[in-house]
């Protein structure tokens, strides 16, 4: 128990409602349809999962392999405003660079495993979009493409969580397909790209020293990040309430904005980083549940992690609405 203890916590558990949620969003709409199957829908959840997993740990895996995982506590040494932190596991010498990608490699197969099953019910649309997945998942930072290291790397998740995420979960639990889940899951797809896009707007610096071109390092210069920033916030709500209009969404969907109140400060907050970085925010409950929050603000990362948090508890109040949406229809 204790090797899977060690892995599941090296994995960012916590980075896994940002697919989880999703999907299990697509679960609640597919459990609509006629041909619902919970056993297939549990499956793809935990294929999900197991993904995830496998696709956080070959992020370190390649990451290491370029960097050797020191490079962020050296720009903290130089005073630039990086986290550090990543693959402290290898660093300290807790396992090595071989198992490491062994585990991953056992991860991606357990997934693979879940997707021969569904597809055995399901047919072969499941293995496209689990072969999709897997290509971009190792390409995110595995050459030869390394997309986050060109500026596509925010991109290429907001795909695989969103859209491929929920289609798949949704085609999996119910063998159809529809104009909602597409309406859903693009918008889904945007706030999932916006907690990446948000964390290297404020690790730009560090990112650039380091030779990474994230989406945010591309753009350069603040007020082009701010528009891009803008574009991926209030689109996903302009999206819902065109699958609204259009009637691809019910009208009780209109619940889901409600959260726009969300964006609209945060979007604020990410302005106020470029005009006065040191300008502290406390955490107000609108803006949802900040974990640990004296500890976050006693190592001096607050300034990071109120912003981090607030584009998560963005994705998790959409989905936790639409969730509960699904259950009172």
């Amino acid at each position: 128990m204790s090797f899977f203890r060690f892995w599941f916590s090296n994995s960012r558990p916590h980075a896994l409602l940002q697919s989880v949620l999703p999907s299990l969003f697509a679960v609640c709409l597919a459990a609509q349809q006629a041909g619902f199957s919970l056993p297939l829908a549990i499956l793809a959840v935990m294929g999900v999962i197991a993904g995830q997993m496998s696709a956080n740990l070959f992020d370190d895996y390649f990451d290491y392999r370029a960097h050797h995982a020191h490079f962020r506590n050296v720009l903290n040494r130089e005073g630039f405003r990086a986290r550090i932190g990543k693959c402290v596991y290898l660093t300290s010498g807790q396992t090595t660079v071989g198992q490491l990608f062994r585990v991953s490699l056992a991860l991606m197969g357990v997934a693979f495993f879940i997707g021969g099953i569904i597809f055995y019910f399901r047919g072969s649309v499941i293995l496209v979009i689990a072969a999709m997945t897997a290509v971009l998942a190792i390409s995110y930072s595995g050459p030869p493409l390394r997309l986050s290291y060109h500026g596509l790397g925010e991109l290429v998740i907001g795909v695989i969580f969103g859209p491929l995420n929920m289609i798949g979960t949704y085609y999996a639990a119910c063998g159809t397909l529809d104009a909602a889940i597409v309406f859903i899951s693009v918008p889904i797809g945007l706030l999932v790209m916006n907690i990446i896009y948000v964390h290297s707007m404020l690790d730009a610096v560090a990112d650039k020293k380091t030779g990474k071109h994230t989406l945010a390092v591309f753009l350069e210069r603040p007020p082009t990040m701010l528009a891009v920033l803008f574009f991926i916030l209030f689109l996903p709500f302009f999206i819902i309430a065109y699958g609204i209009w259009q009637g691809s969404l019910s009208v009780s969907h209109v619940a889901l904005i409600l959260t726009l109140p969300m964006a609209v400060g945060l979007f604020r907050m990410m302005t106020v980083f470029y005009k006065n970085p040191e300008q502290k925010f406390e955490p107000k409950p609108w803006m949802g549940f900040m974990r640990r929050w004296p500890q976050v603000e006693a190592i001096g990362i607050g300034w990071f992690m109120i912003r981090w948090f607030l584009a998560r508890n963005l994705l998790v109040s959409v989905c936790v609405i639409g969730i509960i949406l699904s259950f009172i229809r």
